[in-house]
């Protein structure tokens, strides 16, 4: 790619900087369109991305360096357009297929560089929440995160932030749901259920889908109180149930797998009756992740796991990573994104899975796949438990 376009980018990712749409892209790729914008995140002027795949956006926040190397990928592999805007020009940029590009820059006149030509930089601009501000919510006054008002109360802003990123997880898989038949939700380890609420409310009350929602929990207590709201509410499809994730039997089938910050194995547990059931989509925040910090064995790696913080936040990582890996070896597209900010709390990743149709015999790149996390496992000498639950019914072993 020529080195000159990402430079005249470069020159221009300034704080007069507006927007940019990297577009035109090859006609199998998976990427329609990019969207950057300039944010100020912590008082730190970072760009936010915004990838549309499919019907699917998905957002994520960059340095300038990151963003550049990300440019480089994008304008290498896939898009072959690109319009950049500041306060003070427009860049046009067209990409030829032998990689040559066509370079156009338009100078605004001092009449065009009016207020609206400024950049956007607020992080959270309305339009980002599914749930608004100063629109009543009645499980969120309930809830006592908002007022009859409609205002967000100060010391729970930061839990009305996470149902709102929480949803828009939910928003980007909902072209994998059938809209033609009653689906069946559970969240399992629900708690005082903040976000199997959100889910019912945007689910069902707002896009009007066929959905029944089960919440399960441990505490009495917290299953009998979300019951008398969901009564109060009139939300006849949403249950809760006092049980055990790794004993519940109450459904055959079920369509999506919540489970939110249920500790350490349970999580498991969790991960392994979605794939029993053949979910079509799982979200899962793991929490406590111990298991692995005990098993975690490796000379080449003594001088990291020496140290007690770091050996157990790298058998925490490793966890997760293992998890999701096993979800697309057996059918799942897996992805590892950010819950919400490491300042809020430290349970932040969310393994996000949706159910792909792969061949299960003679999938050379599924073998290998395999081959890499058996490789991984005994380099690190490790047995997890969704690898023993799942071992013996869905992956495939060596002959």
């Amino acid at each position: 790619m020529d080195q000159n376009i990402l430079e005249i980018i470069s020159n221009n990712l300034d704080i007069n900087f507006i927007d940019m749409i990297l577009s035109n892209p090859p006609a199998n790729s998976e990427i329609n369109k990019i969207k950057i914008r300039p944010v100020l995140l912590k008082d730190k002027f970072i760009f936010q991305v915004s990838e549309f795949k499919n019907k699917q956006v998905f957002h994520s926040n960059y340095t300038k360096g990151e963003l550049l190397n990300r440019l480089s990928e994008w304008l290498e592999n896939f898009m072959k357009q690109v319009l950049m805007r500041t306060q003070t020009k427009q860049i046009t940029i067209l990409i030829s297929k032998k990689g040559k590009a066509a370079i156009k820059v338009k100078d605004f006149n001092k009449k065009d560089t009016i207020e609206e030509l400024s950049p956007v930089l607020s992080h959270n601009r309305e339009k980002v929440y599914i749930l608004k501000e100063g629109r009543p919510v009645p499980f969120l006054i309930d809830l006592g995160v908002m007022t009859v008002e409609g205002n967000i109360i100060k010391s729970k802003y930061d839990k009305f932030k996470q149902i709102n990123r929480f949803l828009e997880f939910v928003e980007d898989i909902i072209p994998h749901l059938d809209k033609t038949r009653e689906l069946t939700i559970i969240d399992f380890g629900c708690g005082k259920s903040y976000l199997t609420f959100a889910m019912y409310y945007y689910l069902k009350e707002l896009k009007g889908y066929p959905i029944k929602v089960i919440g399960l929990d441990l505490k009495k207590q917290v299953i009998n109180d979300c019951n008398k709201l969901a009564y109060r509410y009139g939300y006849d499809k949403l249950t809760f149930i006092e049980g055990d994730i790794a004993s519940y039997e109450g459904v055959d089938k079920v369509d999506m797998v919540v489970t939110l910050h249920a500790c350490d194995t349970a999580t498991d547990y969790a991960l392994y009756k979605a794939v029993l059931w053949n979910a079509d989509v799982i979200l899962s925040v793991p929490c406590c992740q111990h298991e692995l910090n005990s098993q975690i064995e490796n000379d080449m790696l003594k001088p990291l796991f020496r140290y007690g913080l770091i050996k157990e936040r790298i058998a925490a990582l490793t966890t997760d990573a293992l998890r999701a890996e096993l979800l697309d070896i057996i059918g799942y597209k897996t992805q590892i994104l950010e819950f919400i900010d490491m300042e809020h709390t430290p349970k932040n990743i969310l393994i996000r899975a949706v159910k792909k149709q792969i061949s299960k015999t003679n999938n050379p790149a599924l073998e290998d796949k395999l081959n890499s996390y058996e490789d991984l496992r005994k380099f690190l000498g490790v047995q997890p438990t969704l690898y023993k639950l799942l071992s013996d019914h869905f992956i495939p072993r060596k002959q």
